[in-house]
This record gives structure tokens, sequence and C-alpha cells, in this order.
């Protein structure tokens, strides 16, 4: 192999490491920066269609950010102001599902004692009654602190200070920085790199806008059905059931055990638990057979185990900033993998 070529391969690996070590030393900071930065990729096309019907580019990028941040900042208010009214309604539902609990376990535990004649039933009970009842009121103080916890109020500030400045810069300069970018790029493989880097622009748009249009309607869907049958905390599990659906089966799976735990403290019935298993199951008969194929489809080119990798990977070494850009990630990942497969079997290595 070529002097050069070993010297050229050093040093995009050397590159490489030191871009991941900057983003791991500096992830605390990162968020708002990366949300910016998503928020103008994404939204670049709608800048450039206003730019054509000869609207200054600056003046459509102030339009575009205006309207994103009227659509969301109520969105967001009106999602958190419901998600905290139903927690202090949970909380204070909680001794009546205690009691229900323990009612329908009673049954179970005397089936039990005959099997296991040592086993204490009113002991068992009252332990299954402390544990759950201590367990719940753990869980409900915790999301309550999440949404209106000082520190999560913070990060929201933060977020929405810092995070519509980056937007609006990188809407409105981001056809110079790719420009740029361009310029810097080696002649000799100038050429290679924009095939490359075009394949993983039409997967990522592809991927990020159909899945964030996926987890929406299936959140709506979840949070809508779990209402209308009369859940508690329905509306809350219903959209994070949604919004979590971009990691494969996951969203829907953590949203059915949560509702179905629900379910059974809360009602006497088996209609309702019925109705809430069949939200479910239609949710995931459209999201497999109509949503996803039609608005995502095969765009990402990678198995959804591999995603899930990806995905909790980068949860636990960048927290939400990491599964933030952990697909898109592994999509440049997947794209660059192919075509070092193609150039494997045109070397000699593989012909021989």
């Amino acid at each position: 192999m070529p002097k050069s070529t070993n010297r050229n391969t050093v040093f995009w690996l050397a590159l490489f490491v030191v871009i991941i070590a900057l983003v791991y030393a500096l992830r605390s900071i990162l968020l708002p920066f990366a949300l910016g930065c998503m928020i103008g990729y994404l939204f670049d096309p709608v800048v450039d269609k206003l730019e054509k019907h000869h609207i200054n580019r600056t003046l459509a990028a102030c339009l575009v950010l205006l309207a994103i941040i009227l659509i969301s900042v109520p969105a967001l208010a009106i999602i958190s102001y419901f998600a905290e009214s139903q927690i202090r309604s949970f909380i204070l539902a909680l001794p009546r599902y205690i009691s229900s609990l323990s009612e329908k376990i009673a049954p179970l535990i005397s089936s039990l004692q005959e099997n296991f004649p040592d086993l204490n039933k009113e002991s068992a009970l009252e332990y299954l009654q402390n544990n759950f009842s201590q367990a719940l009121k753990i869980l409900g103080k915790v999301l309550q602190k999440i949404i209106t916890g000082s520190y999560a109020l913070f990060n929201i500030i933060s977020l929405l200070l810092i995070t519509p400045v980056v937007a609006f810069y990188m809407l409105r300069d981001w056809n110079s920085f790719i420009r740029h970018a361009d310029e810097l790029l080696p002649k000799a493989y100038k050429k290679e790199i924009r095939e490359q880097a075009k394949a993983i622009d039409k997967i990522i748009s592809s991927f990020i806008r159909g899945q964030v249009s996926v987890c929406v309607i299936l959140g709506t869907f979840y949070a809508l059905g779990l209402s209308i049958v009369g859940l508690d905390l329905g509306l809350m599990v219903g959209f994070i059931a949604g919004l979590i659906s971009f990691i494969p089966y996951v969203g829907s799976i953590t949203g059915f055990i949560l509702s179905l735990g629900i379910a059974v403290a809360q009602f006497d019935s088996l209609t309702p638990i019925i109705a809430v298993t069949g939200v479910f199951v239609v949710g995931q008969f459209l999201e497999g057979n109509f949503l996803t194929p039609k608005l995502v489809g095969d765009s990402i080119g990678l198995h959804p185990v591999l995603v899930m990798f990806a995905l909790l990977s980068g949860g636990v070494l960048l927290g939400f900033l990491g599964m933030m850009i952990a697909v898109p990630l592994a999509a440049v990942i997947g794209v660059l993998l192919r075509y070092a497969t193609t150039k494997y079997k045109q070397s000699y290595l593989y012909k021989g």
C-alpha cells in the first residue's frame, strides 16, 4: 500500500477519534446546538423554496423559524400541563389502586398458600402493598419532578434560548456551510465523497422526516385511544409510547405494559382491559402495514436490531443527545460500509 494512502488513513482515523472525544467531553452542552443543527438540516429545503420565490434568505429563515416556534412552544406547554395534571390525579388515586390490586391478588396468594402452607397470607399482602405503594409514589414523584423540576426547567430554558439562535444561523447559512465544506474536499476523491454524501443525505432526511411523522401519528392515536377507554394517565402513556416508537418495538411494548398495569389496577371488569389491549393491537397493525412502509420504508437500510443497538448505545454514552444522533450516525456508517464492501469486491484482496 502506498505511503500516501497510509498517511491519509491515519489522518482520517485521527480526525474521527478527535471528533468523538470532543463530542463526549462536551456532551453536557451540545444538546441545544445539535437540535438547532437538526432543525436547520430538516427545514433547509423549505427555506430554499421560499428563496426561489424571490424571498430574501434571511427573511425566509426568520419566517420558517417563527412558524416552528409558534407550533412547538404551545404544543409543549399543553403537553406539559396535561402530563402534570394526570400525574397529580394518578398520585391521588394510588390508595384506590392499591386496595383494588390487593383484592385481585388475594385469590392468587390463597392458591399459593394451599401449595405452600408456611406462606402467611396477611404478611404477603402487607409486603406487596407496602412495596407497590412505595414504588408507585416514587415513580409519580420522579415524573412530576422531571416535568416541573428546576433542572428540567433549566434545560427547557436553555433549549428555548440557544436552539432558535443556532437554528436561525443554520437555516440562513446552510448552503454557505455546504459550499465551504465542498471546497475542502480532497480533489482526488471529491467525486466519490460527493456521491456518498448524497446517499447519506437521502437516507437521513427521508428517515428522520418519515419517523417523526410516524411517532407523532402513533402518539396521538395511542393517547386518544387510551383516553377514550378512560385509562388514568392514558394521555401521557399514549404520547410516550408513540414518541419512543422510533426504537423498534420498544415504544409499543413499553406503552402496552404500562397501560395494562394501570388498567388492571384501575378497572374491575375485563372489558376496559381488552379495550386497552385493542388500542395497541390496532396501533401496531397501522404502524406495520401503513405508516412505516409509506412514510419511512427501507430508507435507512439498517436492520431493526442494529437500529436498537445504535439507539441504546447512544443513550448509554451520551444520553438523549446520543439517542438523537445515533440513527443518523448508524446510517452514515451503513453507507460507508456498503461503499467499503463494493471497493473490497473490486480489489485484488477479494479477487485473488
